[in-house]
């Protein structure tokens, strides 16, 4: 068995995931990890599966898929996915203010500043109002007070309950 991973961008319109889902289902994969999302009217979707096949084979299986719904579609192996580091947990941060360029650039080094891996990120423009969810994995709540104060954005930072995942 091999892992692979596999991202299908491009127009969005109805069928994308079941024409992806169903090309690598006819190959017995198994789709362990997927997400999908709308970005300005584009689809985006970047999932990891497990097959027996070829890398070759699984791109010939998807290339109708590009062909029919105009999807750009890549795949590539990867690696098993390493264990969290001992002691860490997983924090949920909430941004919104006023948009402006540098609000991610700004969070997102001041994570990995406090030593934590960014899981999960998505933002939304709603009229001029910058949203933001980060899913971060770290030993100790990320302090970003001071990243939210420079950028001029509301920032909350909470603990997720593991039970709930």
């Amino acid at each position: 068995m091999t892992t692979y991973a596999v991202t299908a961008v491009g127009p969005d319109g109805p069928g994308e995931v079941a024409a992806v889902a169903e090309a690598l289902s006819a190959l017995g994969a198994n789709l362990e990890d997927a997400s999908m999302t709308r970005l300005r009217g584009h689809f985006a979707m970047t999932l990891v599966a497990t097959v027996e096949a070829e890398q070759a084979d699984v791109e010939r299986a998807l290339m109708p898929v590009g062909e029919v719904t105009g999807l750009h579609v890549s795949v590539w192996a990867v690696d098993a996915d390493p264990p969290a580091p001992a002691g860490s947990r997983m924090w949920r941060v909430t941004l919104h203010g006023a948009d402006h360029p540098g609000i991610v650039a700004g969070v997102a080094r001041e994570v990995a500043a406090a030593g934590g891996n960014i899981t999960d990120l998505s933002c939304r423009l709603v009229g001029e109002l910058y949203v933001m969810t980060l899913d971060v994995e770290a030993a100790n709540e990320p302090s970003l007070a001071a990243v939210a104060e420079r950028l001029g954005v509301t920032l909350r930072v909470a603990a997720v309950d593991e039970d709930l995942l």
